[in-house]
């Protein structure tokens, strides 16, 4: 019978109810547009460093990250190529490649810049770096012996362009000064301009005869989804016996981690601050209602309706509002998000990068279920005070109100 009073008194109270309706529907759809938006940052964030840096995965050996960047000639796995060819079983992988890394002089005839650079398989790679952008000339290919790939701000700083030839300097790992001659394949743009503004990339066959040296530090793993990663690393621990370090792609990245936490902090306080504003909306139109209905109340209390019944009554039409509103909230969030993505969002490059993109809005199944229930629960919360307030007056003084 409660529910069906409820529901009645709902439909009566149109003007009041679509007022709640329409703060319902708009804080749901601005939270899961927001969730979606950031969704899609970190999304996107992420294949940007997997797909121009770090891989799905990398595997070395242990203390490279902490004791590698000055002697990387002395943490190298031999026999990559076996190794890489035991991790290719696995059905989620879709290439595994070899680098190896080194740091000298690059010369252009004029003057010299201190470099990192990556010894790669160029083929490779290339299939990897989709998120690499190709500035001038072409990527660098297997068949490019002789042939050097140079960041960005590299080549701006030396004055290069494709076609040039440059020496590249560097100590062996004999300790022997070593160089080796190399005509500019292509100049790219990755995902951070710092990388670009130091990096090169030669052939790993050339970089193993310029040091002086067979292996490689690092493999990388690349999957065919990216959603697998967590599962093979778990596999690829446990097949290497902690004989190498094993790390995700996230765990490479610090700035990655950062900018989810930041993210994540600026999304929460907008969930609080659109739950404070359904709450105060709904509370604003359930206090009104309330006192408009104090006569109603007194009757049902005088034709002996207890204070808990009319509190159920209130508490009920506001979860039937939140309902209606949620509901309507996620299928306008939905639309809203689906066209909007059909267009795009222009974005200018993050910190510290180089390149802009188009944000899209992702609709996350979690996303939607958070976001309705933020409109159900401060709904039905807003509601309970002024439930309970009018159940405290004198019947006598609500009946007045009749006349």
């Amino acid at each position: 019978m409660l529910l069906k009073l409820a529901l009645r008194n709902m439909l009566r109270q149109k003007v009041r109810s679509g007022m709640t309706l329409a703060a319902i529907v708009f804080g749901v759809t601005g939270l899961i547009l927001a969730g979606g938006f950031v969704q899609d940052i970190f999304i996107q964030l992420g294949e940007a460093i997997i797909h121009s840096q770090t891989g799905h995965i990398q595997i070395f050996k242990n203390d490279f990250l902490e004791k590698g960047t000055r002697s990387p000639e002395r943490f190298l796995i031999e026999q990559p190529e076996k190794l890489a060819a035991e991790i290719r079983k696995h059905s989620e992988v879709d290439a595994v490649m070899s680098r190896l890394f080194f740091s000298g002089l690059l010369n252009n005839g004029k003057r010299d810049l201190a470099i990192i650079g990556e010894g790669v398989e160029p083929d490779r790679e290339a299939k990897l770096g989709s998120f690499i952008t190709i500035a001038a000339g072409r990527q660098l290919a297997d068949s490019d012996h002789d042939g050097i790939l140079l960041g960005q701000g590299v080549a701006k700083t030396l004055g290069l362009a494709p076609g040039d030839r440059v020496t590249l300097v560097l100590n062996a790992a004999g300790g022997a000064m070593n160089t080796l001659d190399f005509v500019v394949i292509g100049i790219f743009q990755s995902f951070s301009k710092d990388f670009d503004a130091r990096a090169v990339r030669i052939p790993l066959n050339a970089a193993q005869e310029i040091l002086q040296i067979n292996g490689a530090n690092v493999l990388v793993v690349a999957l065919h989804k990216t959603e697998d990663t967590a599962a093979v690393h778990a596999k690829l621990l446990s097949e290497l016996g902690g004989k190498l370090d094993v790390r995700t792609w996230n765990s490479l990245s610090d700035f990655y981690d950062k900018a989810v936490q930041l993210y994540d902090r600026q999304f929460g306080v907008l969930q609080l601050i659109i739950l404070l504003m359904v709450l105060l909306s709904v509370a604003n139109s359930v206090n009104m209602s309330v006192f408009e209905r104090q006569g109603e109340f007194g009757t049902m209390q005088a034709l002996g309706n207890r204070s808990l019944d009319i509190v159920k009554m209130v508490v009920l039409e506001s979860t039937f509002l939140g309902l209606t509103g949620a509901l309507l909230g996620v299928l306008l969030g939905i639309t809203a998000a689906l066209t909007i993505s059909a267009i795009g969002i222009p974005m200018p490059p993050p910190p510290n990068a180089n390149l802009g993109y188009t944000a899209y809005i992702r609709i996350v199944p979690f996303t939607l279920f958070t976001s309705g229930l933020v409109g159900i629960v401060a709904t039905v919360l807003a509601s309970i005070l002024p439930a309970y307030k009018v159940t405290r007056m004198q019947v006598v003084d609500s009946l007045r109100q009749n006349i």
